[in-house]
């Protein structure tokens, strides 16, 4: 039996539900949780803080060795921690999320951070989940399970128009879906790391499905595999 904990990528666009689906399984199987999109966004974040520009890779570079970011569990809420502070909300905030497709492209800050999501990763007990864009094909191309969750533009868009109806946040569908359709396009574009299925991701298309089924899905797949692992 390997004594590297069992780990399970989970990658797809912005609004396929895979903050909300790998927060389920973690608690479903016990496993801890990597959030790798709050990891970009919490650098994100603190570039705007402190004026660097994004593409600024020597800033980027300084800013990686100065930066400590960590997750918490507090009932059913990942928490985001950065530099101590509870960031969680505020880099959800739409200008948060585009900085973070900017910088996330930078390839310094790709490099920079491999290294913490697979350290969070492999420092849990019995498994981690990771989400995020990446993961399968060049955090962990060797996960134990993978999977790519998505949905139409369309839908992804109202998920997160709704999402930020709900914290008081006044942006029309229309603006929301094209900022949408901008940063997918900066994701599966970008020179480095782009979004894009591993080719053999298990792809859930969660358009339709409910909620209950694609997490019934990815965790009958994943308890089969650590059947077989043993």
């Amino acid at each position: 039996m390997s004594s590297r904990p069992f780990i399970v990528a989970i990658d797809g666009p912005a609004g396929a539900g895979k903050s909300t689906v790998s927060k389920l399984l973690a608690r479903r199987l016990g496993f801890a949780l990597v959030d790798t999109g709050a990891i970009y966004r919490c650098v994100a974040l603190m570039a705007q803080r402190e004026g660097i520009a994004f593409d600024d890779d020597a800033q980027l570079e300084a800013l990686l060795g100065r930066i400590h970011i960590h997750f918490q569990v507090v009932g059913e809420e990942n928490h985001v921690l950065l530099d101590g502070q509870d960031v969680s909300s505020e880099i959800r905030a739409p200008e948060v999320s585009m900085n973070a497709s900017q910088v996330s492209s930078r390839p310094v800050v790709r490099t920079g951070l491999l290294a913490l999501q697979r350290r969070l990763a492999l420092e849990a007990e019995k498994g981690a989940i990771l989400e995020g864009r990446d993961i399968g094909t060049v955090v962990f191309p060797d996960a134990d399970a993978k999977f790519f969750l998505e949905a139409s533009s369309e839908i992804r868009a109202r998920r997160r128009y709704e999402e930020l109806f709900q914290k008081g946040v006044e942006r029309s569908l229309e603006d929301v879906l094209a900022d949408q359709i901008q940063r997918d396009r900066d994701d599966s574009t970008r020179a480095v790391a782009p979004l894009k299925a591993a080719e053999d991701a298990v792809r859930v298309d969660s358009s339709v499905l409910p909620l209950s089924e694609v997490v019934h899905q990815m965790e009958h797949e994943i308890q089969r595999r650590l059947t077989q692992r043993g």
